[in-house]
């Protein structure tokens, strides 16, 4: 078999490809940064000439041009496995929606009880010599995705950096039906969240629970990134990297000569991710580079793998909590905002493995719109908030005021010390709704 014959025999224009979606299909859009470009402007452009197509797919970096056509969505609809903030507007404007599903779940979804792909259509690497593309920084399902597809076409960028994995990480020209050459436009930058004083005190406090050859998972934010930064000025040592996003934060660590992984109990060396999403210094980082890893996210996420890692370290950020000690990390009241991601698994792993600990992390208040200070800690959740993560499952809790280790304690023991970390201005008002609820008792540690 000659991989360059098969590759010139199905190569076409995005154009010729875009023409086989037909009114009625399931097209999903890959995923994160590798979202097709050239084929969503080659889609917007028939658009109006189909009814009911469902594009699918999560952490839009870029607003799809088949919404900027169909800006009533009378001929297309956004599915999304999570939002971001492109996803949450198309969400707001009636034209998508969310399909709550754990992130670890996804592969397994797609080859079981998904609507079936009816066109696959996303960025790749250049082939290599083996007949290969690579899946670049996004990984995640893809693999199972492709697998239950009735048409699969790849969109070639040069740009994308070659993410080394060992499985769930490329296509064969064999199992693709379409190549389109892109115009090689270089991955959207995502930049680093501003980090707040807020930030850099909730970050010290979860630094000091970090010993050497911990594995650490991050999530995306302030908070993240300014543990990664106390990290790579740190002393810590032979730090591992396990975690479903990769971000600049690890790359920071990683030059600061604090990551070896040398102590993981599984790939050992190898820094593990699902998809990557950041700077241009953190794609170049990834390009080609065997110490990092991307793999399916059913491996990633899963909480057998993450309980199998000694001393894992999982940071994740919250919208708001409430003094039962269930976090909303999804929405705000009925809106949406993200997802349920990844974040059960790694408190549920975390917790699961050995001397292993998981962080929710949030600054204690919000501004509203009107400039008022707001408490992210609530008696209880806003009506139609989402519980991400359980009062049963929720270990360390953490704002810039301290840090509570949750497990095993009473409602009024969790009640009291959710309140012993909250904005002093908003204290009394806390132990008056908890006196309500029948969740208070006064103890010393709360005056």
């Amino acid at each position: 078999m000659n991989v360059y014959a098969l590759y010139s025999q199905k190569l076409t224009t995005a154009q010729k490809a875009v023409s086989i979606v037909k009114s009625g299909d399931w097209v999903d859009y890959g995923w994160a940064v590798t979202t097709p470009v050239a084929l969503d402007k080659a889609l917007s452009e028939r658009i109006t000439q189909l009814q009911d197509i469902k594009l699918r797919g999560g952490v839009l970096v870029q607003m799809p041009e088949v919404f900027k056509v169909d800006t009533e969505g009378k001929h297309a609809s956004w599915h999304t496995w999570h939002a971001s903030g492109i996803g949450r507007k198309l969400i707001d404007q009636g034209l998508g929606f969310y399909i709550p599903m754990r992130y670890s779940e996804l592969p397994r979804h797609y080859r079981e009880t998904a609507p079936k792909p009816n066109v696959v259509m996303l960025q790749v690497t250049p082939m290599d010599k083996h007949g290969y593309f690579n899946f670049g920084p996004s990984a995640s399902h893809l693999a199972a995705c492709i697998e239950q597809a009735d048409i699969v076409i790849v969109e070639v960028n040069k740009n994308i950096p070659r993410c080394l994995g060992g499985f769930g990480a490329d296509v064969h020209i064999t199992q693709v039906d379409m190549v389109v050459e892109g115009e090689n436009p270089a991955l959207v930058e995502i930049p680093s969240a501003q980090i707040s004083p807020e930030d850099e005190a909730v970050a010290k406090l979860i630094v000091e629970e970090i010993g050497d050859g911990a594995c650490l998972q991050l999530g995306i934010g302030g908070m993240p990134n300014a543990v990664g930064s106390f990290i790579a000025k740190s002393d810590l040592k032979d730090l591992g990297v396990h975690t479903e996003v990769y971000v600049d934060a690890f790359v920071e660590m990683t030059l600061a000569g604090k990551v070896s992984g040398k102590y993981k109990q599984l790939n050992k060396g190898r820094q593990t991710y699902s998809f990557a999403m950041g700077s241009k210094r953190l794609y170049d980082f990834l390009d080609n580079n065997p110490e990092c890893m991307s793999a399916p996210v059913d491996y990633t996420n899963d909480i057998r793998t993450i309980s199998a890692l000694d001393n894992f370290v999982s940071i994740n950020n919250a919208v708001d909590v409430d003094l039962f000690g269930q976090v909303n990390s999804e929405s705000s009241g009925t809106r949406h905002i993200s997802g349920a991601g990844g974040q059960l698994d790694f408190v549920l792993g975390a917790y699961l493995a050995k001397n292993g600990k998981s962080f929710i992390c949030c600054s204690s208040t919000m501004k509203a719109k009107d400039g008022t200070l707001k408490s992210r800690i609530l008696p209880t959740l806003h009506t139609g908030s989402i519980v991400t993560a359980t009062r049963a499952n929720v270990h360390y809790l953490v704002t810039e005021y301290g840090k509570v280790n949750l497990k095993g304690l009473s409602t009024w023991e969790k009640c009291e010390a959710i309140i012993s970390i909250a904005h002093p201005d908003f204290r009394e008002e806390l132990i008056q709704k908890a006196q309500e609820m029948k969740i208070w008792r006064a103890s010393n540690k709360i005056r």
